[in-house]
């Protein structure tokens, strides 16, 4: 029998005041029920991630940059996934520079791996988050799955201890852990194969 998959899901936002616990837990707690993965919740706020970065790109040099010493448990958190869940809002048309940072600082660690997004915000409910971000994690090499979901005017979609209670927002996340489940393994038993040609 197979390991469980590993899933990362990520709070992207480290703003005060912020909505991404609701959704990052909620989004833990439907990746746990779904049954065969090992859920790893990673708030972004909890890690050293400096915004300046070395002179040389990790594709120039030919692996990653040297860390400050305060991210080395985030980095062996993305390192041990074989899938995320990246749970973010819209800044801006956007997502976070928090996220962006988290993303320059590594290059190895989402290389060859699904990547699942779930938005929260106003009218869009961060779907221009993810449209950029979708080309970023291109950049990088990881998978950006097709099915996504999404919280408009969040706000309104919660019950009286906080938490969503869209109805219809279980079914989304299922098909989207579908997704990520079936990528993950696939991708998981290429790395194991063969090194990524990345």
């Amino acid at each position: 029998m197979n390991e469980p998959l590993r899933i990362a899901v990520i709070l992207a936002s480290v703003r005060e005041g912020r909505g991404g616990p609701i959704f990052g837990s909620w989004m833990a707690e439907q990746a746990e029920a779904y049954g065969g993965l090992d859920v790893d919740l990673i708030d972004l706020a909890d890690h050293e991630i400096p915004l300046s970065l070395p002179a040389e790109s990790p594709k120039m040099a030919g692996a990653d940059y040297p860390r400050p010493d305060g991210q080395s448990a985030l980095t062996a958190a993305l390192e041990a996934a074989d899938g995320f869940v990246i749970v973010t809002p819209e800044y801006n048309h956007s997502f976070p520079a928090s996220l962006k940072s988290a993303l320059d600082w590594h290059f190895t660690q989402w290389q060859a791996k699904p990547v699942a997004l779930v938005s929260y915000g106003g009218d869009g409910g961060g779907r221009h988050a993810t449209l950029h971000l979708e080309n970023v994690l291109t950049e990088l090499h990881a998978h950006p799955l097709q099915a996504r979901l999404a919280f408009p005017r969040y706000w309104e979609r919660l019950d009286e201890n906080g938490r969503p209670n869209d109805p219809d927002s279980p079914v989304y996340a299922k098909a989207m852990l579908d997704q990520l489940a079936w990528w993950a393994d696939a991708l998981r038993t290429a790395r194991a194969a063969a090194s990524y040609p990345g």
